[in-house]
Order: structure tokens, then C-alpha cells, then sequence
């Protein structure tokens, strides 16, 4: 937890680009547990990067951000690398957070922000990725609802979950790794954080045995969902906690008896609470 006592919220800098469509109700998750959240144009950022420096919590919600016409998160992602490159690297060295949800998180991984954090940046020109997001097995957009097991629960937004459901709304949401000996490493320094299970596993060990469609939806290498950095202040999930903030939101809530908050306000909740 962060050692330095916050007299007012923790301030959210919730970043969209044209496309992005989720930044709405993403900022409404954090508001809804204290924070104070900011809804900012990339643009507007690449004018003033400064501006950056203010907020406690930078998030990159969903949606499809320029179109994904050269790549899923691709345009964003070198936004970040370019005029972005030294606030994005004081923002990673200080205790704050980063959170990117589906194409947030394909941004943060092909920005080189995943999977190495402040650790891993910035990123050289040379430098190869090792892993990145591509499309599902099935080659189309899936939109369901999945279960999941929390692997790295050092990670500040995973505190207190074990296992989670939660819907996806993807086309390129695959990880896909060059090397096995790369998982080995996330794996040494708890950086898998979250994968696809099924209802009622035990989320103990990485499987590398990919499991099948519905399961895991999109063929994940080692059925991986979420990615964290080594320090574990660093989230990149493919699921949208966003869209789980109230039971009423479970397509069965009638039928299983849910009622009040939905699991995935635990995420925002447990990133305010870091500054608490």
C-alpha cells in the first residue's frame, strides 16, 4: 500500500482515443468507489503531457481505438512511445497505477508498458515483442461471459479475488507468445495474472494444456486472460470489469439470486483503497 496518506481521492486519468467506447461507465466504476475520475482526449494529453503528473491512477478503458485499422491498440500504443514517452516513464517509476482494459490492454502491451512496467521502459526501437494480443482462434468478434482464476495476487487491483466472472468483447484477444521460456519468466516473477478456467477449477497452476472454446474464448496461449508487471501496480485484462459493477448486469441474476454489487467493482475498489 502506498505509504503516503491521500487527504483528498485518489485522482483517475481514464485516457481515450477516438474509438474507445467504454470510458464512460470506466469512470463511473472508479467514482462509484471514492475516486475522483478525469475523462481525457489523447489529444488534449499530447498537447499538455504534463497534465499526466496529477492523477494517482492511469486507466485505458475499451473499446476499439482508432478503428484497430493496423492493428488492435497499434495507433495509441505508439502514441505512447513518441511525445508521451517521459511522463508515461515518471508515471511507471512512481507508486501509482496503470489499468487497460481489452484494447487497453492490447495498448499497454504493444506500447511495451507490459509486460515489464517501469522495469521494461521505454521500450528500444530495435527491441522485438516477445508476446502480443492477435486474433481469436475462431477469427471473429466473441462476446460472452467467462470465468477466470486470479494467478498473481500480489497485483493491487487482483487483492482479495481468487476467482472471478466476468464478460468479454473481443476479436483480438489471443495471447500469443514466441517463446514458451517467456511464460517460464512471467511465471517466475508472478506476472500471469489472471487465465481462463472453468466453472469451479481451482486456479492453482498455469496449464499448458489450452483449454477449449467457450472455456477460453479465444485460444490464449497457457489460457492467459491478464497480464501483470513484476511490481504488481501494472493490470492488462482482455474481460471488462466495467460491465460487472451491479448484479443486475449477470445475464442470470434472476435465476441465481444475485443482488447488490457485481464482482468486478472489487478491481477499481482495491485501486482506490492502495492510496487510502
Amino acid at each position: 500500500m502506498n505509504s503516503a496518506l491521500m487527504s483528498t481521492p485518489p485522482q483517475v486519468c481514464v485516457l481515450r482515443a477516438p474509438g474507445t467506447n467504454c470510458d464512460i461507465e470506466t469512470a463511473h466504476a472508479f467514482d462509484l468507489c471514492g475516486a475522483e475520475s478525469t475523462r481525457i482526449h489523447l489529444l488534449k494529453l499530447l498537447e499538455n503531457p504534463s497534465q499526466l503528473n496529477d492523477y494517482q491512477i492511469l486507466c485505458l478503458p475499451g473499446g476499439f481505438s482508432y478503428g484497430d485499422d493496423v492493428g488492435a491498440g497499434v495507433i495509441f500504443a505508439s502514441h505512447l512511445q513518441g511525445q508521451l514517452a517521459d511522463v508515461i516513464g515518471n508515471f511507471l517509476a512512481a507508486d501509482k497505477l496503470v489499468l487497460g482494459i481489452c484494447n487497453g490492454f492490447q495498448v499497454l502491451l504493444k506500447a511495451g508498458i507490459l509486460p515489464g512496467g517501469a522495469t521494461g521502459w521505454p521500450p528500444q526501437a530495435d527491441q522485438s515483442r516477445d508476446a502480443t494480443l492477435t486474433w481469436n482462434d475462431n477469427g471473429k468478434y466473441t462476446s460472452l461471459w467467462v470465468n477466470l482464476g486470479v494467478v498473481a495476487p500480489q497485483n493491487v487491483f487482483l487483492k482479495g479475488i481468487d476467482q472471478i466472472e466476468l464478460p468479454i468483447a473481443h476479436a483480438e484477444g489471443r495471447i500469443a507468445v514466441s517463446d514458451p521460456a517467456i511464460v517460464e519468466g512471467w511465471k517466475a516473477n508472478l506476472q500471469v495474472a489472471m487465465c481462463y478456467r472453468a466453472p469451479g477449477e481451482e486456479p492453482t497452476e498455469l496449464q499448458e494444456e489450452i483449454l477449449s472454446y467457450p472455456v477460453n474464448p479465444n485460444g490464449s496461449a497457457y489460457n492467459i486472460a491478464a497480464l501483470s508487471d513484476p511490481a504488481g501496480r501494472v493490470l492488462g485484462l482482455m474481460p471488462h470489469p466495467e460491465r460487472f459493477l451491479f448484479a443486475t448486469q449477470h445475464p442470470q441474476w434472476t435465476r441465481l439470486g444475485l443482488t447488490g454489487e457485481g464482482a468486478g467493482i472489487q478491481l477499481f475498489r482495491n485501486a482506490v483503497n492502495y492510496f487510502a
